[in-house]
């Protein structure tokens, strides 16, 4: 696969893994944790706010390996 292509694809795929991360996580919280306490939520947040970090590497990780010859 052709570099232009595999940056083009990991940066769509990298837009898209945030935002539905992001729209979960959130939605995880409101259903669940809505009469918790802040520290509860804070710790939540923090949590998951680096939790979509592995994830993300593993694409960035992909994009940057050269292409098979």
């Amino acid at each position: 696969m052709p570099v232009r292509l595999k940056k083009f694809l990991g940066a769509i795929i990298l837009i898209v893994l945030v935002v539905v991360y992001a729209v979960l996580a959130t939605a995880f919280a409101t259903v669940y944790l809505a009469e918790s306490s802040g520290w509860i939520h804070l710790a939540y947040f923090l949590f998951t706010g680096l939790l979509w970090i592995l994830p993300a590497m593993l694409v960035i990780k992909w994009m940057e390996t050269a292409p098979r010859r």
